[in-house]
């Protein structure tokens, strides 16, 4: 009996790499710093990449990435391309099998991204996996988690009624009221601090749509993944803090801005009267003129007192002579501290988490802890010479160098 023989050359297999981190900065040097060390932290266990891309900042944001993470891929724009073509360079030269989209001024804990891939893959109809956000002061931002702004969701948003009936589901769908801040689920619309997806989907979809500068894009995306008939997540599971404040000023560019964004969306989905469009045109400028204003914080006093959570006294020693004030040291025990009086009783006071020292998990769990606390909070970075951190979800944030 003869046989035959066949040679075949083995194919090798090219498989993706877990995940691609795209990290789209302009102009806030301090808070991309914090951030891409937060993101090494979290991808240690992945086989990952972090794609750094810069609108053409005019601070020293290069030069630091360069000095600080020199095997780090950074994209150099050489004039501001706006939020969806930014990102939509970076993605191009992504590798992995998911992306995540993240804003500069956020930081992760460093289980986040394992989590949610872990999540992610769970989901037969995946569309886009979104987080709990909180503020630099602790608190949970609501735009985590969002329904369609349909012209009626806009309304009861533009107005307040969302806050004056919660309950309701005729008036809850801005902020997806349906799920609560610590409950995972489906919501249509997600934000673009912090998006995760598979990269094939992206692709599919187009990206961010690129006629929108920014502001409406992150609605869009999410949008667009829901008419592919996929489904978007809200995961409770990992927190991110979004300084939020510090990427956009709220001046008059950014009402501008802010109205085109909104008639881009409802232009591009929906098919409106004359007359709601202009009911919608007075609305807008209403709600960009209530940015405005909440972007106008009154500054708080310095505070008297500082209390430096971590094990290194020659670091409270070098804090104490740059910021010329009495600070007290302590270290967390099972995630908890204990305040002297003396702390207690100062009107102003303020919190410092040596990095050092801490995780960042630990330090996004005390933010989350103390929101209610009248005491300020505020990062100092790993290997770092500088303090951050923000008192509100509407200000630019603060930075003491060292």
């Amino acid at each position: 009996m003869l046989f035959s023989f066949q040679i075949f050359k083995s194919i090798p297999y090219i498989c993706d790499m877990q995940l691609s981190v795209v990290i789209l900065n302009y102009n806030v040097r301090y808070f991309l710093e914090l951030c891409v060390l937060s993101v090494q932290k979290a991808i240690q266990n992945l086989d990952a990449e972090i794609i750094v891309v810069d609108n053409n900042s005019a601070d020293d944001s290069c030069a630091m990435m360069q000095q600080r993470f020199p095997n780090i891929r950074l994209i150099q724009n050489k004039e501001n391309l706006g939020f969806p073509k930014g990102n939509n360079i970076a993605v191009k030269e992504a590798k992995g099998e998911y992306i995540c989209i993240l804003n500069p001024d956020t930081v992760v804990a460093e289980d986040t991204f394992e989590k949610v891939l872990t999540f992610a893959k769970k989901q037969f109809d995946l569309g886009i996996v979104g987080c709990k956000l909180i503020d630099g002061t602790g608190n949970f931002l609501p735009e985590s988690k969002r329904g369609i702004p349909t012209p009626w969701v806009a309304f009861t948003k533009i107005f307040g009624l969302y806050k004056l009936f919660p309950k309701s589901s005729l008036f809850n769908k801005y902020y997806a009221q349906h799920l609560d801040e610590n409950q995972t689920g489906k919501v249509a619309i997600l934000v673009g601090a912090f998006m995760v997806m598979e990269r094939e989907l992206y692709n599919e979809i187009g990206g961010f749509d690129e006629n929108c500068f920014m502001y409406s894009d992150d609605i869009d995306l999410s949008y667009m993944a829901l008419q592919k008939g996929k489904s978007n997540y809200y995961f409770h599971e990992t927190t991110v803090i979004h300084y939020k404040g510090e990427s956009t000023v709220k001046d008059g560019t950014y009402m501008k801005r802010f109205q085109e964004a909104m008639n881009f969306f409802y232009k591009k989905h929906f098919k409106v009267s004359v007359f709601f469009s202009l009911f919608m045109k007075i609305g807008i400028v209403f709600f960009s003129l209530v940015k405005m204003v909440q972007g106008k914080v009154k500054p708080k006093p310095n505070p008297e007192l500082y209390l430096l959570i971590s094990d290194n006294e020659s670091t409270r020693e070098d804090l104490a002579q740059k910021l010329q004030k009495n600070i007290e040291r302590t270290l967390l025990e099972k995630g908890k501290i204990v305040f002297s009086q003396t702390f207690s009783r100062a009107k102003n006071s303020e919190v410092i988490l040596d990095l050092n020292s801490l995780g960042f998990k630990e330090a996004i769990t005390f933010l989350e802890e103390n929101k209610s606390n009248s005491f300020t909070l505020k990062l100092l970075p790993p290997e770092s010479n500088f303090v951050i951190g923000s008192n509100s979800s509407n200000d630019r944030g603060e930075v003491i160098n060292l």
